[in-house]
């Protein structure tokens, strides 16, 4: 997997900046022919390397064989298209495996950046191969927050919402990792997300020492036959908590 997403990484590279073909998705926004390209080649690698592998992706046509699998491969070949096509640094490739609906391993790479966030289940989190520990231990009102804007609004939470600094990058995945570094304490999404956005940072986060579940505080399993998430809130704990305690309901 480390090989496989290292080499859609640097395929990627290859267009960004380039001016790639693109299109929009009816109700899924935009794609581009990287995305195609980097999801060519993970499936080809992945699936060749175990054909009896279960395989999600955003790019792919569902197959429902996946829920018959054990084991499958969760893939997004580039989350935060939009910000690949408008030539943000800010867009990931995600490959994660998951067991019995739980992620076991996991590669979310910036390749622009060339930061390489890693984990494996019970062998803890890196970043380039340092370890990764999220121990910040920031009070409610002074979290520092990656999500959309308006998930700050004060009527959607039962006081005030976090007060401290707060920030967006396109991809979701990328912004979960982000908890994991010493620069952040917590991303919100609100509205829902796919497993593939998910479940390759789910894992680095909860090897680093955080926790992740919908924005209601629901375990996420993966695998579903409908591949969606109800909402996101990802921090370390105490902070994780509060701000669970603190949303309003949908």
């Amino acid at each position: 997997m480390a090989e496989a997403v290292a080499d859609a990484g640097a395929l990627v590279m290859g267009y960004f900046g380039q001016n790639p073909e693109t299109w929009d998705k009816p109700g899924e926004g935009p794609v581009s022919e990287a995305d195609l390209a980097a999801n060519d080649l993970l499936q080809a690698r992945l699936m060749g390397a175990f054909p009896d592998h279960g395989w999600l992706s955003e790019e792919s046509a569902d197959d429902p064989a996946r829920l018959s699998r054990s084991r499958v491969w969760i893939i997004d070949p580039i989350d935060g298209t939009r910000a690949f096509i408008d030539g943000k640094p800010e867009f990931t490739i995600c490959a994660a495996l998951a067991v019995d609906g739980v992620p076991v391993a996991g590669y979310v790479f910036n390749p622009a950046k060339d930061e390489i966030f890693a984990a494996a289940k019970g062998q803890g989190a890196t970043l380039n191969g340092a370890p990764l520990i999220a121990d910040r231990c920031a009070l409610f009102a002074d979290a520092q927050v990656l999500s959309r804007r308006s998930v700050l609004k004060s009527a959607k939470w039962r006081g005030d919402p976090p007060g401290g600094r707060h920030g967006y990058v396109n991809s979701i995945a990328y912004r979960v990792c982000k908890v994991a570094t010493d620069n952040w304490d917590a991303a919100i999404v609100l509205n829902q997300l796919s497993e593939w956005d998910l479940a390759a940072a789910h894992i680095v986060l909860q090897e680093a020492g955080g926790l992740v579940a919908t924005r209601v505080g629901d375990l996420i399993r993966y695998n579903a036959p409908e591949p969606t998430i109800a909402g996101l809130v990802a921090a370390a704990p105490p902070l994780h908590g509060e701000l669970l305690a603190q949303l309003l309901p949908p």
